[in-house]
C-alpha cells in the first residue's frame, strides 16, 4: 500500500512541475511578443523570430499565439500566422500523449 502512495504521490510531483513548465513557457511566450512589440515601436533590438518558434515548439505556442493577438504583433506574417497555429496544434497533441502515456 505504501508502494503506491508513493508512486502516487510521484505522479502528482511530475504533473506539478510539468504544469509549472507550461505556465513559465506560456508566459514568456506572452511576454516576449509585447517586448518586441515595444521594442519595434522604439527602434531599439529586437526579438528574433527564431525565438519565438524555439519558445512555440518547446511547448508555449498558446503564449506566443496569445502575445500575437493581445499586442497585435507579428499577425501580418504568413510564418507566424501559419507557423505557430500549427505548433499549438503540434503542442496539443505532445501533451495529450504525455499525458496518457505518463499520467494516465
Amino acid at each position: 500500500m505504501k508502494m503506491i502512495m508513493n508512486i502516487t504521490t510521484l505522479y502528482r510531483v511530475e504533473m506539478l512541475f510539468f504544469m509549472i513548465y507550461l505556465t513559465l513557457v506560456n508566459g514568456y511566450g506572452v511576454i516576449a511578443m509585447g517586448l518586441d512589440k515595444h521594442y519595434a515601436k522604439k527602434h531599439k533590438r529586437r526579438i528574433s523570430e527564431k525565438s519565438f518558434f524555439i519558445t512555440a515548439a518547446l511547448g508555449g505556442a498558446l503564449g506566443v499565439l496569445l502575445g500575437m493577438k493581445l499586442f497585435r504583433h507579428k499577425t501580418l506574417h504568413k510564418s507566424f500566422t501559419l507557423g505557430v497555429p500549427a505548433l499549438f496544434v503540434l503542442n496539443m497533441a505532445v501533451l495529450i500523449t504525455i499525458y496518457y502515456y505518463v499520467f494516465l
